[in-house]
């Protein structure tokens, strides 16, 4: 037996739940086993991504875990990082600006 770690957060709400598993248990068994979906149960296990450590995985049935990973359950992104990142990086040029037009002004 391992013991793995199985992870989910929302914004205002995380849950990890330790886990012993078989050595030979699948990144998949390890989120049934671990009760999460009742927890959740808007997680389609058979759907949602998954990884291990912040490392995606592409097919939970078949990667194997291995002793103190954690697997981690990713919700859908609420907003583009790239278009995020762009838009405050506009604000803070506009605040700048103003600034400095403000500073020359007087």
């Amino acid at each position: 037996m391992i013991r793995v770690e199985v992870a989910y957060a929302l914004p205002h709400d995380q849950k990890i739940i330790a886990l012993q598993v078989e050595e030979d248990c699948s990144v998949y068994d390890a989120v049934i086993r671990s009760g999460i979906v009742e927890a959740y149960p808007e997680i389609d296990p058979d759907s949602i991504p998954m990884g291990i450590f912040g490392k995606a995985i592409r097919d939970p049935k078949e990667t194997i875990l291995q002793e103190g990973q954690r697997v981690e359950l990713y919700r859908p992104l609420i907003a583009d990082p790239k278009e995020a990142r762009a838009k405050r990086a506009a604000k803070m040029k506009a605040k700048k600006d103003a600034e400095e037009a403000a500073r020359k002004g007087k």
